[in-house]
């Protein structure tokens, strides 16, 4: 595949994991008598890599996160030429979902931005009051386990065709963990989008949202190539021969 129909496939497939995932928060967690909770929003997460996972892994590997693709440099499969292209058109996808997510809730007379658009934050904007530092450690530890789940899972040694669902389930695992944090990022392209369209107190804590996801990606990559790396067989060294 050339690069552009794969980045173009990372947009859209970015664009789908922050529309599905925020737009369920937004639009649905809290609907009046039937909403979908903290266990719908986890759910749509999840459902959204998966479902992304069938509909292009084939085309582009289905990164959908700068964190992850990151992550596969870091365990050698992935290019560094790529980079930057992958995590542009990631980011992109995700200022345009959240865009998109707007433009559809604003249309609700008493929508208010002030809400925050699904935006993950720490302190006064965590869910549950948590702290700078445990927003820190809970998104390092969770992209760390995350990048763990897709890197074994799409080892050429895992069972094939079933890597989709273990990381889609992955994902929804540690949305059901770390929701009420910092309304769970891993990932900086879903944390950017809503980040930019609601503006202040999003922008400003946007770093950490960048920051522990790259570290706990990349010190994922770097951990399973140490744990699923082929032992070498030893090799007997026979003593010359004495003419």
């Amino acid at each position: 595949m050339r690069l552009s129909q794969r980045i173009t496939a990372e947009f859209i497939g970015t664009f789908w994991l922050v529309f599905g995932g925020c737009g369920s928060a937004v639009l649905s967690a809290a609907f009046p008598k039937v909403g979908i909770g903290l266990l719908g929003v986890a759910l749509a997460f999840g459902l959204t890599v998966l479902t992304m996972a069938y509909a292009i892994g084939h085309i582009s590997g289905c990164h959908l996160n700068p964190a992850v693709s990151i992550g596969l440099y870091a365990g050698k499969r992935f290019p560094a030429s790529e980079l930057i292209p992958y995590i542009a058109a990631q980011v992109a996808g995700g200022i345009f979902a959240a865009g998109v997510l707007y433009l559809i809730a604003s249309g609700k007379a008493g929508f208010e931005l002030s809400g925050g658009l699904a935006a993950n934050g720490y302190g006064e904007h965590s869910p549950g009051g948590y702290s700078l530092f445990s927003g820190f450690l809970s998104e390092s530890v969770l992209t760390f386990m995350f990048l763990l789940i897709i890197l074994g899972a799409t080892d050429s040694r895992a069972p094939q065709g079933f890597a989709p669902i273990a990381i889609g389930l992955g994902l929804t695992l540690i949305h059901l963990i770390g929701i009420p944090v910092t309304n769970l990022s891993v990932n900086p392209a879903r944390s950017t989008g809503p980040a930019i369209i609601t503006g202040g107190w999003a922008l400003v804590q946007l770093w950490l949202f960048w920051i522990a996801p790259i570290i706990g990606a990349g010190a994922a990559g770097i951990a399973y190539r140490a744990l699923a790396a082929e032992p070498q067989p030893e090799v007997e060294v026979k003593p010359a021969a004495v003419s």
